[in-house]
């Protein structure tokens, strides 16, 4: 299983500031640790399956900062197509997911797939890890992974969009995708040699975060072990460099991981 977490994902996506990246941090932060092993229960785990996949739902998503279309979903009433037979149905099961769900009958037919009452609570749909199945249900719906593996980008956006709106968009996505990924085959390089060279700050999520954690509460300081690099983590990591004569910088690199170790 390629080790994508949280850091692989804000490697991918674009910076926000504000509210806009605390709505980011926020989706991030909660598909983090379940975002390789969901995939990986899709066969979204070869690189170029998992890069496809990254440029599309990173460009669907608006860069990890919405699991819930922009507008209301009024256009959506009465259309019969979709499902939305009853009064209200267009804003009710409006575009939800990493890739959009609309529509009562997709929310149905998704929900019995996931075994979710989807129907009943649409809003559901937009709960992180929700949206990340859902986008991976649709991905295997249409057999996308299948061209993935010939790295067929127009193909995959057509299957995904319908068309092919937002193209060097998802190109730009697919491209920092694979670069991150090749980088992260370097660091499980470097691990196996015997370096832990993951270099952790504050923002960084996922399962070294979650090591770091365990090494600072070992050694006496007083945090949650959650994955998620923030406030408490930082000043754990100040105190321990400022107790080991480090340079303190709240950065854990070689010299960090090194004394946390021994």
């Amino acid at each position: 299983m390629i080790p994508v977490d949280g850091n692989f994902i804000l490697a991918v996506a674009p910076r926000f500031s504000g509210s806009k990246a605390e709505a980011q941090a926020h989706i991030v932060g909660q598909i983090s640790a379940v975002f390789a092993p969901i995939l990986d229960s899709y066969d979204i785990n070869t690189k170029l399956r998992i890069a496809h996949f990254m440029g599309q739902i990173t460009h669907e998503c608006a860069g990890f900062r919405t699991t819930e279309e922009f507008a209301s979903g009024a256009a959506y009433e009465g259309r019969t197509d979709l499902g939305n037979i009853h009064a209200g149905d267009g804003k009710r099961y409006k575009g939800r997911g990493l890739i959009q769900l609309t529509g009562r009958y997709n929310y149905k037919k998704i929900g019995d797939i996931l075994d979710l009452p989807l129907e009943e609570h649409p809003e559901i749909a937009a709960e992180p890890v929700i949206s990340l199945k859902i986008a991976c249900e649709y991905w295997k719906r249409r057999n996308i992974n299948e061209i993935a593996d010939g790295d067929d980008l127009i193909k995959v956006t057509t299957l995904v969009n319908g068309g092919q709106n937002g193209l060097e968009d998802r190109r730009k996505y697919l491209q920092k995708s694979k670069t991150a990924i090749a980088n992260l085959e370097g660091i499980r390089v470097a691990i196996q040699e015997g370096g832990n060279t993951v270099v952790l700050r504050r923002g960084s999520f996922g399962n070294a975060v979650i090591e770091l954690q365990k090494l600072l509460a070992a050694a006496g300081y007083r945090l949650s072990i959650d994955g998620d690099f923030g406030a408490a983590t930082e000043l754990a990591v100040v105190s321990f460099q400022q107790s080991k004569g480090l340079i303190i910088d709240g950065i854990v690199g070689k010299s960090t991981w090194s004394a946390l170790k021994h």
